[in-house]
C-alpha cells in the first residue's frame, strides 16, 4: 500500500474512533495527531482542517454501514431473520457511539450532516422499508399497515436516541433507550405468524 495512502486511512481510522466513543467537539487534532503516532502536520497534509477530517471520517463510518445494511439484504431473504441481525448490529453499533456525536455533526459540520441525511435517505430508510414490505407480502408483519409511513418512523426513532433534549444522557442509556423502541415497534407491526418466528429466532440468539 502506498505511504501516503496508509498514513491517510490510519488518521480516519483514528479519528473514527475518537469522534465516535469521545464526541467531535471535544477531540483534538492533537488528540488525533497522539492516537496516531503521526505529527499534527502531517494530518494538516492530508486534511484541510478539522472540518475536512470530520465529513472523510463520518464518510468512512456511513460507508461501513451501509455495506452491512447491504450485505445482509443479500445474505438473508427471511425478514424475521433479517431485522432480528440488523438489530444485533445496531445495537453492537450504538453501544459504542458517544450520544452527542450527530446534534455536534448537525450543529457545527454542516457538510458532514448532508451525508447523513443522504445515508438516511437513500440507504436506511430504503432497507427499512424493503424489509417491512417483504415481511408483510410473506404474511410476518400486518398487511393494513403503512410501511412507508413505519420505515421512515423507524428511522426517527433510532435519530432521536441521540437527541440530547428527548433523552439526557444522564437519565438514559443509549443502548437500553434503543433496545426498549426496537422491542415497541416489532411487536406493534407483527402478525401471529410474524410473533412466532421472531420468537425462535430471538430463543436461537440467545
Amino acid at each position: 500500500m502506498d505511504y501516503e495512502l496508509e498514513t491517510r486511512e490510519k488518521i480516519i481510522e483514528v479519528a473514527v474512533d475518537q469522534f465516535t466513543r469521545l464526541g467531535v467537539k471535544y477531540v483534538t487534532m492533537d488528540d488525533i495527531a497522539r492516537m496516531g503516532g503521526v505529527s499534527k502536520k502531517t494530518i494538516y497534509q492530508e486534511f484541510r482542517d478539522k472540518g475536512d477530517l470530520v465529513y472523510e471520517a463520518f464518510s468512512q463510518a456511513l460507508k461501513e454501514d451501509k455495506q452491512v445494511f447491504l450485505r445482509l439484504v443479500e445474505e438473508e431473504p427471511c425478514p424475521i431473520k433479517h431485522f432480528v441481525k440488523m438489530s444485533s448490529y445496531i445495537r453492537e453499533r450504538f453501544s459504542q457511539i458517544n450520544p452527542l456525536v450527530l446534534g455536534e455533526i448537525q450543529r457545527y459540520y454542516p457538510k458532514s450532516w448532508a451525508l447523513y441525511e443522504d445515508f438516511k435517505e437513500n440507504c436506511a430508510v430504503k432497507g427499512i422499508l424493503d424489509i417491512l414490505k417483504r415481511g408483510q407480502k410473506e404474511g410476518f408483519f400486518r398487511p393494513e399497515l403503512n410501511m412507508e409511513i413505519l420505515a421512515n418512523m423507524r428511522m426517527e426513532q433510532l435519530s432521536d436516541t441521540f437527541d440530547p433534549l428527548k433523552f439526557p444522557p444522564s437519565k438514559f442509556n443509549i443502548l437500553e433507550v434503543q433496545v426498549s423502541l426496537l422491542d415497541h415497534f416489532i411487536h406493534g407491526v407483527l402478525t401471529e405468524k410474524g410473533r412466532e418466528l421472531f420468537y425462535q429466532q430471538i430463543n436461537n440468539q440467545d
